[in-house]
């Protein structure tokens, strides 16, 4: 297993190598130096001037950037994330004045102050000036920057409002400062936390006190996963934790998987449809992405309501359907399949004709439509 999650951060720090990564140096008023950003542009970025995207901020560029980046783009190929913007800040020799922070209150001093502003009052609004960044933006660290991504959590206003904990070397008053502040937040926010049972001991001890303080929480703003490893090191433990990371933040984004179909779907009392659209919404609420309605999606939607013989839905499915695919045949077939089911023959055989003229898509081909509508011919003399 080992050699498998090796051989894929292999493959992602290669993949990285194919795609659009910028190599920046900006200069800091906060840190009075500059600073190498890497910065990987989705496939698609250059497409579109006016197509936003999530941001991803990776610390410990240096050495954390290749996997994310990697496994971004993987995944945003498939669809089961979207595209992103991805900026690693390196901090090769910088990490400990980076992340320093008081031994009386754990809160970043000298050096670390000076990079907590830079980050927010320097790197953000360049970020911000020069790429399209939607509103959606996260932060993933290890080890020390691990405790350190969580003072932007801390502020009044989170900076970030996805975090991704790896292995953390939490400053000692940390075990209560988070806890206290995600109970407070009023919005919605992303908290991945892992670690290994073979991690750093007094890593591990902090890991796991602070997952039981966050699992007491009963805020629902927040968007809680937490993953014990079994075997990787301190060390090993990003290249687990990552992509396991990535599905879970953007699990809503993703299409409706066999298990969310038998488990969720087939049992819902209320509509499917206003399941299918609440889904969407709830994307464009968190990622402020507006993602065009799956086909496959569709098609679930669709199986949920034959398989349950709840007919009366298929009206709302075919005007959603025409909705996203005004120029398909999905959402005339839909509505046809409504007027079959509630006693009206006619206006369905109609529809049903009325589609041939469609483009074919999920499936549904011009030749099925025509025998439907045949069928209603025959057995009804019309």
């Amino acid at each position: 297993m080992k050699k498998i999650h090796l051989l894929l951060l292999l493959f992602f720090t290669v993949q990285i190598a194919f795609s659009q990564v910028d190599y920046k140096t900006i200069f800091s008023e906060k840190l009075g130096e500059e600073r190498e950003l890497k910065i990987q542009l989705p496939r698609g970025y250059a497409d579109s001037d006016n197509k936003r995207y999530p941001l991803i901020v990776v610390f410990d560029g240096d050495y954390l950037f290749e996997p994310v980046a990697g496994n971004v783009d993987y995944y945003s190929y498939w669809d089961d994330m979207p595209e992103a913007i991805v900026v690693g800040i390196n901090q090769l020799d910088k990490r400990y004045d980076d992340s320093l922070y008081s031994e009386q209150n754990s809160l970043p001093i000298e050096t670390g102050v000076s990079f907590f502003e830079f980050v927010g009052m320097e790197l953000m609004p360049y970020l911000e000036k020069n790429y399209r960044i939607e509103n959606f933006k996260m932060a993933i660290g290890h080890g020390e920057t691990a405790n350190f991504i969580n003072y932007y959590l801390l502020k009044g206003e989170p900076l970030f409002q996805g975090y991704v904990v790896l292995s953390p070397d939490l400053a000692p008053d940390m075990l209560n400062y988070i806890p206290e502040k995600l109970q407070k937040v009023q919005s919605k926010i992303f908290y991945y936390l892992a670690s290994s049972k073979n991690d750093i001991n007094h890593i591990k001890a902090a890991t796991v006190s602070l997952n039981a303080e966050i699992g007491k929480l009963e805020n629902k703003n927040i968007l809680y996963n937490y993953f014990d490893f079994e075997n990787p090191t301190h060390y090993a433990v990003p290249a687990y934790a990552i992509p396991d990371a990535l599905m879970k933040i953007f699990l809503v984004y993703q299409p409706i998987s066999k298990n969310e179909y038998k488990e969720t779907i087939l049992k819902l009392q209320s509509s499917p449809v206003v399941y299918l659209e609440e889904k969407y919404q709830t994307i464009k609420d968190l990622f402020g992405i507006e993602k065009q309605i799956l086909v496959n999606d569709f098609k679930a939607i669709s199986a949920a309501i034959e398989k349950n013989e709840q007919f009366q839905h298929y009206e709302a499915l075919g005007k959603l359907a025409r909705k996203a695919y005004p120029d398909a045949i999905l959402g005339s077939y839909y509505l046809a399949r409504f007027y079959e089911e509630t006693g009206e023959p006619k206006k369905a055989m109609k529809t049903y004709q009325s589609a041939y003229v469609l483009e074919e898509l999920g499936g549904i081909t011009k030749d099925l439509v025509l025998e439907k509508a045949e069928e209603i011919k025959a057995d009804f003399g019309y």
